[in-house]
């Protein structure tokens, strides 16, 4: 399987002057893990993460006066459409993180996370049952 077919392509993405409250708010509406901070000043692409905004509030810091921009990973590794699940899953593993941004060119094309390869691996165990039996 590849990042295309396990990718979510509805993609939260926020500036880099929300606050980290309004992230969570809109993270968790969507009940996501991680939003594409895009900067329309330098053009540039970040991500902030679930764990991003804790490590913040776990500082002591207040969510409401403490920006996305400020708390957002932004060497960031990208994705692409082609990658296998297992490329994923080793950038992921080798970087420490558990949402890539899936990239074509330029554009944003969706998100891929470690639920996502979970789910898809599970998918394709319960159809090889199915073969099998």
């Amino acid at each position: 399987m590849f990042v295309r077919d396990g990718m979510s392509t509805i993609v939260l993405t926020i500036g880099p002057a929300h606050t980290l409250r309004a992230a969570a708010r809109l993270m968790s509406a969507r009940q996501i893990g991680a939003a594409v901070v895009i900067d329309p000043e330098t053009s540039g692409l970040g991500i902030l993460t679930e764990r991003d905004i804790l490590m913040s509030i776990g500082a002591g810091q207040n969510p409401d006066t403490e920006y996305a921009g400020d708390h957002l990973t932004s060497n960031v590794v990208f994705a692409t459409p082609a990658w296998t699940l297992a490329d994923a899953a080793a950038a992921m593993t080798r970087g420490g993180f558990r949402h890539l941004i899936v990239l074509e060119g330029d554009d944003v094309l969706g998100i891929i996370s470690v639920r996502d390869i979970v789910r898809c691996q599970i998918h394709e165990a319960q159809r090889a049952e199915e073969l099998v039996g």
